[in-house]
């Protein structure tokens, strides 16, 4: 009869105790009764953390044949001096001495062959504080298996389990069973494939699996396949209640929300690049890291004599590096200037607008007529062409435009008007030189007596603002040249005053 704490646990025919996942509840003191004699106490203290060192399965699988042996891998980020390995096989437990004077961080062995059913795996420091994992395997004469991960399930991870058939691949059909609450076995996958993954794993996966399958060996060229069923194999479940949690801000971040508050921890950092690869340490003890590539990371926190679950896998992708930001940044700036300075330069070098004008009202026609004031290639610059040039066969009406020709730089020709005695059209050439700024000339006309060609300058000397003034014209009987001024006050914006020509007989202005 066995206890824990004085309270009746379990009831065993076998003098050895066996609890296959330990958990925090099954911390205590235990003691046993035979024949009604009480043993003396054990204590027990069973971590929520897993140990500092790990031990795992190099080559070989979790259920061997009996006779072969496997090798095991201790790892330890900060050295194995001083360890060693111990191993029972059912009835004992021995020593396995390791060769760690050089103070390895990782070391394999090989034990001795497998002739027992189970065999368990485990190895501590030289003052028992600091240990490893345990492994257990198991040992089965049949030519096919369930193999598993050697340690309990992790909730919320997933579990693989596989029908292995020794010396073939040539696997027909595999059937998966889980044992019910019944007692009686449930199919719970049949397929070719001979793996069964059982995604985010929950207590509701503990329980007994076997498997079957049908196969035959490339050897084999006649009579039917091979039908044969694995041995049983129990599933456990193991809450990771201290488990690192890996958070991405400007980089990536490891936390530890349920460590033991009353020790210093560092951490520890793992990557892989594909899901089959194994986690591979990095050599990092600080909290942030900012990754130089892209894979998946996975971080833990660890203590003197433990270290909390490894943390979810998080992939990461580094983002664009500074100086391709800034040369991103230069050529969309170099961009905007090419395209502002074609912008400019088209601007600059397009053809002006081409303007049109509404001719003069023609005496002898009621329509307006108006043609397109264009700029030839032959012409000079400042060189224009007129409204209502002189139709071909027609001649010229007084008061019609002729086309005004360029002439020498600055040199400007104004027209006379035709004499009252029927002289010829004539005009002169106004030279800017030797005249005042803000100085005008004007021609006067001459009289029906033939009297001579006059002018005389106008200044804005004296000249109020928004003030013009008109020239009259000297009648037929030879009156004084006159004119007036024309103000700009109290005329409507768009209406000009013209002058007034004085008639045949004299008339007024």
């Amino acid at each position: 009869m066995w206890y824990l704490n004085g309270n009746q646990k379990v009831m065993q025919v076998n003098k050895t105790l066996k609890i296959p996942v330990a958990d925090p509840v099954d911390s205590g003191t235990y003691h046993c009764e035979s024949n009604g004699k009480k043993s003396n106490g054990v204590s027990i203290d069973v971590k929520e953390n897993i140990p500092i060192a790990t031990l795992k399965i190099k080559t070989g699988q979790p259920v061997m044949r009996p006779g072969e042996s496997v090798v095991l891998q201790l790892d330890s980020d900060d050295g194995l001096q001083g360890w060693m390995c111990r191993v029972y096989r059912g009835h004992e437990t021995k020593r396995i001495v390791l060769r760690t004077k050089d103070n390895p961080k990782s070391l394999s062995f090989q034990p001795k062959d497998l002739n027992v059913q189970e065999t368990i795996f485990w190895c501590t420091d030289s003052t028992q504080q600091r240990r490893s994992n345990q492994i257990t395997v198991r040992t089965s004469g049949k030519h096919i298996s369930l193999e598993m991960y050697p340690q309990p399930a992790i909730a919320g991870e997933n579990l693989i389990l596989k029908c292995y058939v020794w010396g073939t691949d040539r696997i027909s059909r595999v059937v998966f069973y889980k044992k019910g609450e019944m007692n009686d076995w449930k199919v719970v996958l049949e397929s070719r494939s001979s793996t069964y993954k059982i995604p985010d794993v929950t207590e509701s996966a503990k329980g007994q699996y076997k498997c079957n399958a049908i196969y035959t060996h490339v050897a084999r060229t006649y009579g039917p396949s091979y039908n044969v069923t694995s041995d049983i194999q129990e599933v456990f479940v193991q809450a990771p209640n201290v488990k690192a949690v890996v958070s991405e801000k400007l980089g990536l971040s490891c936390s530890c929300p349920r460590c033991p508050s009353d020790v210093s921890y560092s951490y520890r950092w793992y990557y892989k690049k594909t899901d089959g690869q194994s986690w591979t340490w990095m050599d990092s003890n600080a909290a942030f890291m900012m990754p130089k590539e892209s894979a998946t990371y996975a971080c833990c926190a660890v203590w003197n004599h433990g270290r909390s679950f490894l943390s979810n896998g998080y992939y990461y992708r580094p983002p664009i590096k500074v100086f391709m930001i800034i040369l991103i940044v230069l050529l969309v700036l170099l961009g905007l200037a090419v395209t502002a300075a074609y912008i400019l330069w088209k601007r600059r070098n397009t053809s002006g607008p081409i303007y049109e004008d509404v001719g003069l009202r023609q005496r002898d026609r009621g329509d307006d007529k108006y043609e397109m004031l264009q700029k030839t290639r032959d012409q000079k610059e400042a060189e224009y062409d007129t409204l209502n040039p002189i139709a071909p066969g027609r001649e010229r009406k007084e008061g019609e435009y002729e086309p005004l020709k360029g002439g020498t730089k600055e040199v400007y020709h104004t027209l006379g008007a035709e004499e009252a005695a029927g002289g010829a059209r004539e005009y002169e050439a106004l030279k800017k030189e030797g005249m005042k700024e803000g100085e005008y000339h004007t021609l006067g006309m001459q009289g029906a007596a033939g009297g001579g060609r006059e002018y005389e300058a106008l200044r804005k000397e004296g000249m109020k603002e928004e003030e013009y003034h008109t020239l009259g014209m000297q009648g037929t009987a030879g009156g004084g040249r006159e004119y007036e001024a024309l103000r700009s006050e109290g005329m409507k914006e768009g209406v000009y005053h013209t002058l007034g020509m004085e008639g045949a007989a004299g008339g007024e202005v």
